[in-house]
């Protein structure tokens, strides 16, 4: 399945961690304190000690020294339904196992009960407060700065489906979205709003599910999506109440506001669910559930879903921990795809929708093969393929028969003069494609920047649609209809604020911005970016950045001034950090900051061969990510600022990032934001009882594995920790309930940093939310509370508070 299209509010799902038991392995002969803080001495002949926030110290928690996770064969104890390498695998298990110290281990607590955990973490913010403590001014003004620079009342663009617009819209002073349609009376959508909460977008206006209600009383609440039925008097969404990514799936009428949450069939127990699409009729829908790892692997079909005892068939199931699995319908709605998808292999299997009353047994499109990766729309007839099949650097366009078994039919798509339009080349990838009736819209890289192209079915002429800026980033808006004459892109810039454009598929000259977001208060002129290139250490890779800057700060650079710069990174798998617009960087600017964005290896913005071995940023050449890095911030040092000037920034798998440079560099800077971060990963990977961490083994390595192990461990933060450095200012963050990076990650993190550098006077700070997962608060106002925090203290520790 292509990533769905881009839309005004999505949310990225950078890394897929998650949480379960732990097998720990201890030497019998240490009996381990039970209390809950101990002093920064790890020795035990030193008194056992409470370090509280109320004397400005930070909590101590107790090391159990002898406390090891085993990488390699299986310990003692083990359950060995649970795998140590994957099925496939012909690597070597380290045999003997290897012991990987773990002294905060006890911090893991899977089902977040513990008292001494609980009560450990709140001790953590109640420092962090404590730090902060004189920043509580900063704090209110940043808010009001994130506040003032949008517009709290506003709307999405309407896209059309059947014969309605379906929009969404915020209003102020409330915290989530609300889902709104009205009627098409026509194929021009004229909006005529006066820019108030009481003023309907569109004649007819109704709303058919507001998130504020559902929220109500709740700590957290995330839509994870809404599907219109086929006859659109229904919808069916689906819902999380917690940040654990585990969604409850829930029918309405809108006729009647009647609101139902699916049951399992023959109980009371709510379903738990990922992801969920309808059938040809109202009576059908299918739905994703997950194993005890977090994973996605079975698609269910329900059939009279409004029944007591509805009718629940399994369709498809993979129970290969590697493969995560999904349900799709093609845009034409004659296709129910279920896709199973490692991240170097992937397999789709469909039922054709006029027989879903008939017939209950899935097709493969082409059975899986090592290392071929291939994802399906249907138009026309025929399967469109974007593959890597033949080993090709790229993703190439591929057609076949809508078939079974498919794979020997499958044949480049042409142009006119017989030249395939995407080989899989180097010259420009390949991301995700959309069919419609006389057209199939394209979406790639080429020269490190998101691209459209546009593909004539008939004329067989591609043309990519240009924009005057030099980088920028632009993608596909929400698209429902394949009978249509035009379609929606979003585009922004690092100075342009986002606009949706609509454009003619015959003409793409003929463009009508339908929407421009509002940004209160910014004047495009003041600013400045560029597009750069650094010269890795390698002394042949160029490692694209993007700057943005006031004008006025810039000058001051020219004229020989240092001033504050912060760099922020992603760098895994194949995600790209892209050049767009973010309302929320404009407090650092204007307070004479450059930003960076360092576009470095392990992600995606040059192509996969930005990712893939041999040369990219993944399994044996991951340290390319953090090189890449440690570069760029040299190359900031040289040019523009200092070390005691430089920030940097990264979350999630961006968390392992910074982990792994400051590590690497902490000369190199004053400041670390480490955003859920990803920063266990030796322990964590050797341990297949954590949800998803098997199927990670195909993104990192298997450290269980002797040729994975030793590499892994050279860069693994939690284990690289130098002793007798001044590490930079550091805050964490972290959710309890996240479902993919654990709380427990940064929390050991922050404790190995103080424990290696007792004297080290930056501070160490560690900001858990205690109802919130891995994209932190849902509630928006809330976020920008939150963010606020996280620059407060950045600011702080630069000295420009």
């Amino acid at each position: 399945m292509a990533l769905a299209n881009k839309s005004w509010t999505a949310a990225i799902v950078f890394l897929s961690r998650s949480s379960s038991s732990f097998i720990q392995g201890s030497r019998p002969q240490r009996s381990f304190s039970t209390k809950l803080f101990g002093t920064a001495s790890a020795s035990p002949k030193r008194t056992i000690m409470t370090a509280t926030a109320s004397s400005s110290l930070p909590p101590i928690p107790r090391r159990e020294e002898d406390r090891v996770v085993y990488a390699g064969v299986a310990p003692d104890g083990w359950d060995p339904k649970m795998p140590r390498q994957s099925n496939d695998s012909t690597e070597k298990l380290m045999d003997p196992s290897v012991p990987i110290p773990d002294p905060y281990g006890w911090l893991r607590d899977d089902k977040r009960e513990s008292k001494e955990m609980l009560e450990y973490l709140k001790a953590e913010n109640e420092y962090s407060q404590s730090v902060t403590k004189h920043l509580s001014g900063l704090k209110d003004t940043l808010y009001q700065e994130f506040l003032s620079s949008i517009q709290e009342t506003d709307y999405s663009t309407p896209r059309p489906r059947g014969d309605y617009w379906y929009y969404t819209r915020t209003f102020k002073g409330s915290s989530y979205q609300t889902y709104c349609r009205a009627p098409k009376t026509t194929d021009v959508c004229a909006i005529d709003w006066d820019g108030t909460k009481e003023s309907t977008i569109l004649p007819g206006e109704e709303v058919y599910l507001d998130v504020n209600e559902l929220a109500k009383e709740k700590s957290y609440c995330s839509v994870g999506g809404v599907k219109a039925s086929p006859s659109k008097k229904l919808i069916a969404y689906i819902v999380d109440y917690s940040g654990d990514e585990k969604y409850e799936m829930h029918v309405k009428n809108l006729e009647t506001g009647e609101d139902v949450a699916l049951k399992e069939v023959g109980s009371d127990q709510l379903l738990e669910v990922d992801g969920l699409v309808w059938g040809k009729d109202d009576e059908t829908l299918y739905y994703m559930t997950m194993d005890e790892q977090h994973r996605p692997f079975r698609l269910f079909q329900r059939k009279d879903w409004k029944n007591e005892n509805p009718t629940d068939t399994l369709l498809k199931e993979d129970l290969d921990d590697l493969f995560w699995c999904g349900v799709n319908k093609s845009l034409d709605d004659k296709y129910i795809f279920f896709e199973s998808e490692s991240k170097e292999t992937s397999e789709v299997w469909y039922l054709a929708t006029d027989e879903e009353d008939t017939v209950s047994e899935m097709k493969c499109v082409a059975p899986r093969r090592n290392k071929v990766l291939y994802e399906v729309e249907h138009g026309h007839g025929q399967w469109f393929i974007s593959t890597n099949v033949d080993k090709s650097p790229n993703m190439k366009l591929m057609a076949a028969p809508a078939i079974p078994d498919s794979a020997d039919e499958w044949k480049l798509v042409e142009d006119a003069s017989g030249n395939p339009i995407f080989d899989g080349s180097l010259a420009k990838s390949l991301d995700s494609v959309t069919v419609l009736n006389t057209h199939i819209v394209i979406e790639g890289r080429a020269d490190g920047i998101p691209r459209v192209w546009i593909f004539n079915i008939d004329t067989k002429i591609m043309k990519r649609l240009e924009f005057e800026e030099s980088a920028y980033d632009v993608g596909l808006l929400a698209h429902y209809e394949a009978d249509t004459k035009s379609v929606a892109v979003s585009y922004d810039s690092m100075l342009t604020p986002p606009s949706s454009i609509e454009i003619s598929l015959d003409d793409d000259s003929q463009r009508t911005v339908l929407k421009s977001k509002v940004v209160p208060g910014y004047n495009k002129e003041l600013f400045g970016c560029d597009r750069l290139e650094v010269l890795s250490r390698d002394g042949k890779t160029q490692i694209p950045i993007s700057v943005m800057y006031s004008k006025e700060t810039m000058e001051k650079v020219k004229a020989g001034d240092q001033v504050p710069v912060h760099l922020y990174g992603y760098g895994s798998y194949s995600s790209c950090c892209e050049a767009d617009f973010d309302s929320t960087r404009l407090p650092l600017l204007q307070r004479g900051m450059i930003y960076v964005i360092a576009h470095i290896r392990g992600g995606g913005e040059m192509g996969r061969q930005w990712y893939e071995e041999p040369n990219g940023g993944k399994y044996l050449c991951k340290k390319n990510t953090f090189n890449d890095f440690v570069d760029v911030a040299k190359f900031l040092v040289d040019e523009w600022t200092t070390p005691e000037m430089l920030s940097c920034e990264g979350r999630s798998a961006g968390g392992l990032l910074i982990g792994a440079a400051i590590n690497q560099a902490p000369e190199l800077f004053k400041v670390a934001i480490l955003g859920v971060p990803f920063v266990d990963v030796a322990c964590t990977m050797t341990d297949s009882t954590i949800p998803l961490t098997s199927g990670e083994w195909v993104e990192w390595g298997n450290p269980n594995e002797l040729l994975y192990h030793q590499y892994m461990m050279e860069y693994s933060p939690m284990n690289n920790v130098q002793k007798g450095k001044t590490y930079p200012s550091c805050w964490l963050t972290g959710g309890l309930h996240d479902p993919r990076v654990a709380y427990w990650e940064p929390a050991k993190f922050t404790a190995t940093l103080r424990h290696a550098n007792p004297e080290n006077e930056n501070p160490i700070c560690m900001k858990l939310d205690l109802s919130a997962g891995h994209f932190s608060a849902s509630d928006r106002y809330k976020y920008y509370r939150e963010l606020a925090y996280d620059y407060a203290f950045l600011l702080d520790q630069l000295k420009l508070a």
